[in-house]
């Protein structure tokens, strides 16, 4: 099955005559989906089409992910099949910074470049399909091309990383923290909310870290001189009419100033925060924070200024050197904090990382054992979670219309990654469209709604 691209926001009912067609696969996760916006958007401002099928494109650009084995894996077959299906094939991204790797398993790739190497991978496309003398700026909107739906899009606010977890190679493949100015970042966040975006998902490898490489430079937006900090950043987004949703915030200090301005409706009341684990031993082996009993104070906290908040969370099971009481630590910090949205993963190998040559590796049964027992706490305070909202109104995006009705997303949930709310038989709406429903039904994961009217 084709991976290529085949849909993207541009402006509808306009096509070019152009001087090539070009093929794009985007992998992984939507810091990438920014770095192929950014490439299929120059790409179009200079005429290039891009086109749904290999068998038209002149070239193929893969957009690859190399963060854990199988997405190296699932990148190296993406190349193979864009490969087979039309040979002429330009890769970039994070697994782009390993090109010995790749050339290994499909030496004929044209060139090979490593993550957010817009201008690079541009210039190569050149050499394959000379771009048009005319081109055309005007069919591109002004906060450029979109892969997400018009009515969301990701809003990535810095580069790169300035930890060094024991299980991670992406400072390797995107360097250290370097934050957008956030003039830039404001203009492109006003830009895509004038164009009908009404939600803005913010993305970095460290959003809490955001101007920490700059020492909060300010910078001119509309006359005032602002700095660059994630709760400047928050206020000035909250001002715009659009969802602000944070994504990737480590649990430092000033996050704790960021929730006063969930609890009065300015940005949306969710963190997505990767704990990863609440073991001190395995914290430390990991070279992450191993403070849980004050992660757990200040989600108290959190609960008391906002007690509407969603907490998202991330976890590593099998960690090498996980004991059973380490685990069981977890399970008893899953019990306590109660978060509302949570993803597991067994611990895998990945090359060139510190944690592949720590000792005491868990056995291959024993993390699918703790695998399992993990999601069967999360699912059982999930579903209470979610059980607890059957009868309460709630405000609700839509994100798709289907035969059967509706499907949209609570203040609670972001795309792909988190639950979806059901309004059967209200084929009437439009994806983007706001509303408030009453919950009906729940599972685990989903709600089940229909609309109410509201004063």
């Amino acid at each position: 099955m084709d991976n290529i691209i085949n849909t993207f926001n541009v402006s509808d009912g306009q096509t070019l005559d152009a001087p090539g067609n070009v093929g794009f696969i985007s992998l992984g996760c939507p810091k990438n989906t920014v770095d192929s916006e950014r490439i299929i958007t120059q790409l179009r401002s200079e005429g290039y089409n891009i086109v749904p099928s290999y068998n038209n494109a002149d070239v193929v650009i893969v957009n690859t992910c190399g963060f854990i084995d199988s997405a190296v894996q699932e990148s190296l077959d993406t190349i193979g099949e864009a490969l087979n299906k039309n040979g002429k094939v330009l890769v970039t991204g994070c697994l782009g910074a390993k090109e010995d790797e790749i050339r290994e398993v499909h030496p004929s790739v044209l060139a090979v470049t490593g993550p957010h190497a817009y201008e690079s991978v541009v210039k190569q496309v050149h050499e394959v399909v000379p771009p048009s003398h005319d081109p055309f700026t005007s069919l591109v909107p002004n906060a450029g091309i979109k892969l997400t739906p018009k009515h969301y899009a990701y809003l990535k606010i810095s580069e790169g990383c300035n930890h060094r977890c024991s299980f991670c190679i992406i400072p390797s493949f995107r360097g250290d923290l370097v934050s957008r100015p956030i003039n830039q970042v404001l203009n492109e966040a006003e830009s895509l909310v004038n164009g009908g975006t009404k939600e803005l998902l913010v993305i970095s490898q460290d959003t809490s870290a955001y101007g920490v490489d700059t020492k909060y430079r300010s910078d001119r937006w509309k006359g005032r001189d602002i700095e660059t900090r994630m709760k400047t950043l928050c206020e000035e987004l909250g001002q715009m009419d659009a969802w602000v949703r944070m994504h990737y915030v480590y649990p430092y200090p000033h996050v704790d100033d960021i929730i006063p301005l969930m609890a009065e409706n300015k940005i949306l009341p969710y963190l997505d925060i990767p704990f990863q684990h609440a073991s001190h031993s395995v914290l430390k082996n990991m070279k992450r924070p191993a403070h849980s009993e004050k992660v757990l104070n200040r989600i108290h906290k959190w609960r008391e200024l906002c007690p509407d908040i969603t907490l998202r969370s991330t976890f590593i099971v099998g960690f090498p050197g996980e004991t059973e009481a380490d685990f069981q630590e977890l399970l008893d910090f899953l019990e306590e904090a109660q978060l509302d949205r949570v993803g597991a993963f067994q611990y895998s190998n990945v090359d060139g990382a510190a944690a592949a040559s720590l000792p005491n590796h868990v056995e291959e049964a024993v993390k699918q054992e703790r695998y399992d027992r993990f999601m069967e706490v999360q699912q059982r305070i999930s579903a209470a979670k979610l059980q607890a909202k059957v009868g309460k109104t709630i405000e609700v995006i839509v994100d798709e219309v289907v035969e059967q009705g509706a499907v949209a997303r609570s203040k609670a949930d972001a795309p792909d990654i988190d639950g979806q709310v059901f309004l059967d038989d209200q084929t009437h709406l439009k994806p983007g469209d706001r509303l408030w429903v009453q919950v009906e039904e729940a599972d685990e994961y989903d709600l089940w709604a229909h609309p109410v009217k509201t004063n």
